[in-house]
């Protein structure tokens, strides 16, 4: 239904690399998914020790977004 204000659920593939503080994964990995939907299901793929205990993670992620 076009024009009546219905949003059209998507499945999106996304792979993301975040640079993250020490400390608890959960809640940035969470907060950097939802900028592009509802995370349904993600990995973490690859971690990498960076200076100052920063560590570079990928993730590999699907996630649900309605689009007008």
């Amino acid at each position: 239904m076009t024009g009546t204000g219905h949003s059209t659920p998507r499945l999106q593939k996304l792979s993301l690399e975040l640079i993250l503080e020490p400390g608890p994964l959960l809640d940035p990995i969470e907060k950097a998914l939802a900028q592009h939907g509802a995370p349904l299901r993600w990995a973490i793929t690859t971690c990498t020790a960076l200076p100052e205990g920063q560590r570079l993670i990928r993730l590999e992620a699907m996630v649900l977004h309605c689009t007008p």
